[in-house]
């Protein structure tokens, strides 16, 4: 039987915990870690996890020959992006003087301003780490059950600017407001992690799990 879900591994990222968090919704053998796109291909669903910069990340989807595997499954199966997962499905990054991307979702990928202001006048480290609330901007499956304004985890210093507001799932604050989360047709994507958000992280997880698009 396949894996239900297949977590796509190309050597950034701390796929441990996402997997042991994917195993907790889904069951023990239920979730393969893989570089080979013939294994990814076979499972129901894809998670692109990642942490670190969108140039290295192509660099290495491409030399593990992922990236025409990841644009075919995101035709044909749901997917979902994590942190850096989801920056590299937009076209293009600002990082490294400019940085072409998988092009999943028309936009592109900006820094945070450094340093930020708050509203109140505040200085704004950057990266933006810690918890922070998400402002649900529409409705979708993956948000069942959790309420708006539920606080997630975030680590980054980049932020997704998606062109198609429609795209545009959840919003968060930092300095000011940027896309927390995004979703098309059998695609999403999270700038935060559930994996390291507790009970509303899990809940996300197995909205996705469950997520027929």
């Amino acid at each position: 039987m396949a894996a239900a879900i297949g977590i796509i591994d190309y050597g950034m990222g701390n796929l441990h915990s996402l997997g042991k968090a994917l195993e907790r919704v889904t069951g023990a053998g239920r979730v393969v870690i893989s570089y080979d796109p013939d294994v990814l291909m076979d499972c129901e669903r894809l998670v692109l996890p990642g942490v670190g910069g969108v140039r290295e990340c192509m660099k290495e989807l491409r030399r593990l020959e992922l990236t025409e595997m990841v644009a075919e499954a995101a035709r044909e199966k749901p997917m979902l992006g994590i942190c850096l997962g989801m920056q590299v499905m937009l076209e293009w990054s600002d990082e490294n003087n400019g940085v072409p991307a998988l092009g999943l979702f028309p936009g592109k990928v900006v820094r945070f301003p450094e340093p930020a202001p708050d509203a109140v006048g505040n200085r704004l480290k950057v990266p933006h780490m810690g918890w922070n609330q998400v402002h649900q901007t529409r409705a979708h499956p993956l948000w069942q059950g959790i309420a708006d304004g539920a606080w997630f985890y975030f680590v980054h210093s980049y932020h997704a600017a998606p062109e198609n507001p429609d795209h545009v799932l959840g919003s968060a604050e930092y300095g000011h407001s940027f896309a927390a989360a995004i979703a098309r047709d059998n695609i999403a994507a999270f700038q935060f992690h559930p994996e390291k958000s507790q009970n509303m992280g899990m809940a996300l997880l197995a909205n996705f799990v469950h997520w027929s698009p």
